[in-house]
């Protein structure tokens, strides 16, 4: 019994990392908060720097010393390094050490003829038949055949009776997605 417990603490922790590891694959966008952390530089300068930013709609975020960087569709990493290689190349600081942590509230809409249309919280397993699932499943009238995803504009239309049959994959979603079910004709 202890071994099985200490097997499902560990798939556990192993199943948190990898999802965290997809959370910081996820680019960022405008709205997006921010915290970032500072270290590597003076005392007084730390509590100055660290806090939280949101990203414009520009894309950018405002940083002391700096101005604006950019941070729209660069992942958390990506972000670290652009802003410890700013305040470097300024000559502002030296040897900073930045860390970044995006708090990942992004949702994706599910409208139409499922149970209980809702935002359902982004998760980097979404797919398609778990965020209609989040929703309480299809109504009696729901056109399961012609669900759309609408996503930066371009909509997919996708057969989600092929999808159950293992005819078509599960389409992942992304935040900010639009998953609209049509009602049937018949």
């Amino acid at each position: 019994m202890k071994n099985l417990l200490t097997s499902v603490v560990i798939l556990a922790q192993l199943l948190m990392a990898v999802i965290a590891c997809h959370a910081e694959d996820v680019p960022l966008r405008s709205g997006d908060q921010l915290t970032i952390r500072l270290a590597g530089v003076p005392a007084e300068d730390i509590n100055q720097v660290s806090g939280m930013y949101t990203v414009d709609g520009g894309g950018n975020i405002n940083l002391p010393y700096l101005g604006k960087i950019h941070a729209a569709g660069l992942k958390q990493a990506e972000v670290q390094g652009s802003v410890e290689s700013a305040y470097r190349a300024k000559g502002i600081y030296t040897a900073p050490i930045v860390t970044v942590s995006v708090q990942f509230d992004r949702l994706v809409d599910v409208e139409g003829d499922v149970r209980a249309p809702q935002r359902v919280r982004y998760t980097p397993d979404l797919t398609l038949l778990g965020a209609i699932s989040a929703c309480g499943g299809f109504t009696d009238y729901a056109d399961q055949a012609k669900v759309s995803i609408l996503r930066n504009g371009n909509r997919t239309f996708v057969n989600v009776k092929k999808v159950r049959q293992s005819a078509e994959p599960d389409p992942a979603l992304q935040p900010g997605d639009k998953v609209s079910v049509a009602r049937s004709f018949w």
